[in-house]
């Protein structure tokens, strides 16, 4: 599985910010996450319109975070 993670802002509160994330349970790998995320973010939007989106990154779901 793969893992759209994606960082939202209130539009009215821009340093007020959360981690918000996404699973595809298709085998779509991390280039077909990386191609389809923002539509996937589009959707999510506008079903969200008080907030923004301020990042995004695919990952592989599961698996720790890697330091920079």
């Amino acid at each position: 599985m793969i893992e759209l993670l994606f960082v939202v802002c209130l539009s009215s509160e821009p340093a007020s910010c959360r981690d918000r994330s996404m699973l595809f349970t298709q085998d779509i790998g991390l280039m077909g996450c990386m191609m389809g995320a923002q539509t996937q973010l589009a959707k999510w939007v506008e079903t969200h319109p008080q907030e923004r989106i301020a990042s995004w990154r695919c990952k592989a779901a599961g698996q720790p975070e890697r330091a920079a």
